[in-house]
């Protein structure tokens, strides 16, 4: 009955601007809500806009304060109202696909006027990136790096830097480092640095430093100037086989910023690059040519092994998967 009257509803809110007809987008979901203000009363023919993957889109609330939007694709969303004489309400959130999302009342507030606009492409790319920063495998160590939107929008340079910052010193990579060193003294890996305290820190700045230069270099500063992006875009579908082969082919091939294939310059480079890097800090006995050989091809080959992990086992291990609660 519930899901009835929402129906009912939204045809009546619905006017000529809607979205979309229903049907007209495969898996396509819908986004109501309501508008008041500050007391609660209704607000008949505020101005409402949809921002989504297939654009801008504007209607006008009913005489009810109830709008809906149909033909919604599946994906990140900003929903934002206006009244004269009234400050704007905004809603950010993340559709499924076939979903109906009912938005909890947005809330007009008394003052100047702002004007309704429609959200610009780094705007969008900002929310994405936002999600994704959400994204923990087992809800612990960060996912940042891996795309689960059909067609998500290209980083800008600040946002290319700001994952790889993020992700360096995100407290459970930093742990993850520390675990790894002293996996190492155990080991007795780099014995030049020998043991005790002095021995562990030394393995532990290296290892800062490998994941600082590698995911700046790799993540950031390459991307940057090559203008490609740095994330792995999961495919999800297909046989075993073609999805294999496309998670081991995208450590040397990558989307650039304007959207197309084209070959990793900046991971390979990178790769390659902080093994040279790391000749640096390590031990005389440890650096040469073949370590930085060895570091750049174990780095390759390290990356296809996540990008099939990624494929196949860890989206199911990160339950979020970049969503947000609607109205946070």
């Amino acid at each position: 009955m519930v899901a009835l009257i929402l129906v009912t509803a939204c045809a009546f809110a619905q006017g000529p601007s809607a979205m979309s007809a229903p049907g007209l987008m495969p898996n396509a979901g819908r986004v109501s809500g309501v508008i008041e203000d500050e007391q609660g009363a209704l607000i008949p023919g505020a101005q409402v806009v949809l921002v989504a993957e297939g654009g801008s889109h504007k209607l006008t609330s009913g005489s009810d304060g109830r709008f809906c939007f149909d033909g919604v694709p599946a994906g990140s969303f900003t929903v934002r109202a206006s009244e004269e004489g009234m400050l704007d309400g905004v809603k950010e959130g993340t559709l499924e696909a076939a979903q109906q999302m009912e938005l909890e009342p947005m809330m007009l507030r008394a003052g100047a006027a702002m004007s309704v606009t429609a959200v610009t492409q780094e705007q969008m790319a900002a929310i994405q990136v936002r999600q994704e920063e959400t994204q923990r495998i087992g809800g612990i160590l960060p996912n940042y790096y891996v795309v689960y939107e059909a067609n998500p929008q290209p980083l800008t340079k600040k946002l290319k830097l700001q994952l790889g910052w993020r992700s360096v010193f995100d407290p459970a990579n930093v742990m993850f480092v520390g675990v790894l060193a002293a996996g190492q003294q155990a080991q007795n890996a780099f014995p030049g640095y020998r043991q005790g305290a002095s021995g562990y820190g030394k393995r532990f700045g290296a290892g800062m430093a490998d994941a600082t230069v590698g995911t700046l270099l790799e993540g950031s500063l390459l991307p940057m100037v090559f203008r490609q992006d740095p994330r792995y875009f999961y495919k999800g579908t297909g046989g075993k086989v073609s999805r294999t082969w496309y998670a081991l082919k995208t450590t040397v091939i990558c989307k650039g910023d304007n959207g197309r294939w084209q070959p990793a310059y900046a991971n390979v480079l990178g790769s390659f690059g902080s093994g040279a890097v790391s000749g640096l800090y390590y031990p005389g006995g440890e650096r040469g040519g073949m370590l930085v050989v060895e570091n750049g091809l174990s780095a390759l080959a390290f990356d296809g092994f996540a990008n099939v992990m990624q494929e196949f086992v860890l989206r199911r291990m990160t339950p979020s998967r970049g969503r947000e609660q609607v109205g946070e």
